[in-house]
């Protein structure tokens, strides 16, 4: 066959593989609310970007048909791309074939190219939308997704891991994006479960839906598992395109630092008026990230859940940082189990990916409570507490009000290993609050007195003097300075320009052994 009909061939044969093996099956996946997985691809990267690797391997399986439907590609596009002008590997599920269920060829697939990612230093993106294990494969697909999963764990803290659920993931497929550092969903097009609605229900009794087991809202807001959620693909895709501006290509390099126009030394004289005096009293403190981080824009994630603590990423004059900071509106910003964990991951995903940490401080303690001490408060607290010790990044902690107890101490104190820490001149540090402190202390000096309010009013303002002016934990090294809360951009700038030189190393160990 001349050289030209051989090139004719290939043409035609990669326009049908792009097609799809069933020309219905494109209407059916639109008429479900969802893109194919080249329109997918074509939103994420660069404009004539990707490069597909491998859209021609066949599976090799027999039985129950197989050997009769042996379509290109086998269910899984592959291949890698720019994002922002900067490499991205990407693996999508084709529902369009097998429903996108997971076989030998579709896994061989993955593999190659998780491999290429890791070994390359890039990040990894995966579209899923698949039905799970190919059951007329058996056990060679369980392997394949075993195969997933430790070179998930092998590139983890390596190259930046994003999921992007586009339609169902159940069973043990879902475990592959729990083990990723981001989790993206759809409404009402995406769900993650490990036993669906029908096995629930016969185990159980209890009737639920998809969505209600495993939706975006579900996981969003309820079991944490999903970071992001949109209302539609082209809007997850645009935002995961935005994270990917604010990582690093891999953990031997620093996040992308970019230009900045809104100055360095712009007053935040917003601030006297968004943070009440009064302790109690709430506010938003994702008001306080806006009026100090560059042109106010942040990237919130976990916006929805364990929503008493804030973690997003930002920029201060141009350079990417991770901020943590308790969340005063939201039961009035104390920690507890759920917030634990969500900035305990936070922080060590920062410090695997060089991202500096500002850590906001304006927390009463740790949620009291029985169910809170039965689950494990103690075990998650601790999570949150070995993060920050672990990190190596520049920490700059800044207490805006109160910082009480050992929850002060976690929120990234001197004591385990800030850099720098400031506060503002309205700043109360102590073990706890004046009132509880008076009623221990003094318990008996105030039961034995005439007017017992009275006394414990004077108690109170006692130690208020004595331990919780503003300028004890300065007096004492344990801040490093009290600062103009009008000044709070351009000291956490300065701070973050001196410490972009920081090196620290941890102790030589294989790994160490983090709270369960």
């Amino acid at each position: 066959m001349p050289a030209t009909d051989r090139l004719a061939e290939l043409i035609e044969l990669k326009s049908r593989v792009r097609q799809g093996a069933d020309p219905t099956a494109t209407a059916r996946q639109h008429a479900r609310g969802k893109l194919t997985v080249y329109e997918r691809i074509e939103l994420l990267l660069d404009e004539g970007s990707f490069q597909e690797i491998e859209p021609l391997r066949r599976h090799r399986s027999s039985g129950f048909g197989m050997e009769r439907r042996r379509p290109h590609s086998d269910g899984v596009v592959t291949g890698w791309g720019t994002v922002h002008g900067r490499t991205v590997f990407v693996y999508a599920h084709d529902f369009r074939i097998f429903g996108g269920a997971l076989g030998e060829a579709h896994a061989a697939k993955i593999h190659k190219l998780m491999d290429l990612a890791a070994d390359t230093g890039a990040p990894l993106v995966s579209l899923n939308d698949g039905a799970g294990a190919r059951i007329q494969e058996g056990v060679t697909a369980l392997a394949g997704y075993g195969g997933i999963f430790r070179r998930n764990t092998r590139s983890s803290g390596v190259i930046p891991q994003i999921s992007v659920m586009l339609g169902p993931c159940a069973g043990g497929a879902a475990y592959s994006p729990a083990l990723t550092d981001f989790v993206f969903m759809v409404r009402e097009t995406s769900q993650m479960f490990i036993t669906g609605p029908d096995v629930v229900q016969a185990v159980t009794g209890a009737e639920v839906s998809m969505d209600g087991l495993g939706g975006a809202d579900v996981h969003a807001g309820v079991s944490g598992v999903a970071g992001f959620v949109y209302d539609d693909e082209e809007s997850c895709l645009e935002e995961v395109r935005f994270l990917l501006s604010l990582l690093p290509q891999n953990n031997r390099e620093m996040p992308p630092a970019e230009l900045c126009d809104d100055p360095a030394d712009r007053p935040n004289d917003a601030l006297l008026d968004l943070v009440p005096d009064d302790p109690h009293q709430a506010y938003d403190m994702r008001a306080v990230i806006e009026e100090v981080v560059d042109d106010g824009q942040f990237f919130e994630v976990h916006e929805g859940w364990a929503t008493n603590i804030v973690c997003a990423l930002s920029r201060l004059d141009g350079r990417v940082v991770g901020i943590v900071a308790n969340q005063p509106s939201s039961a009035a910003g104390v920690l507890d189990i759920q917030a634990s964990e969500k900035a305990a991951r936070f922080v060590s995903l920062c410090d695997a990916f060089n991202i500096p940490l500002v850590t906001l401080v304006d927390v009463p303690g740790f949620l009291p409570g029985v169910d809170q001490e039965h689950n494990g408060i103690i075990r998650h607290g601790a999570k949150l507490l070995y993060a920050y010790c672990n990190a190596t990044v520049p920490r700059i902690q800044l207490i805006l009000r109160k910082a009480y107890g050992g929850a002060y101490i976690v929120m990234d104190s001197r004591s385990i290993g800030a850099d720098i820490s400031l506060a503002w001149p309205g700043n109360e540090i102590a073990v706890m609050g004046a009132e509880g402190a008076a009623n221990v202390i003094f318990r008996r000096e105030i039961a034995d007195a005439d007017d017992p309010e009275e006394v414990r009013a004077q108690k109170i303002k006692e130690y208020k003097a004595e331990l919780m002016h503003p300028y004890y934990a300065a007096e004492r090294g344990l801040v490093d300075d009290v600062i103009d809360p009008r000044d709070t951009r351009l000291v956490l700038i300065r701070a973050l320009d001196m410490l972009s030189s920081k090196h620290a190393d941890l102790p030589a160990r294989k790994h160490g052994n983090p709270p369960a």
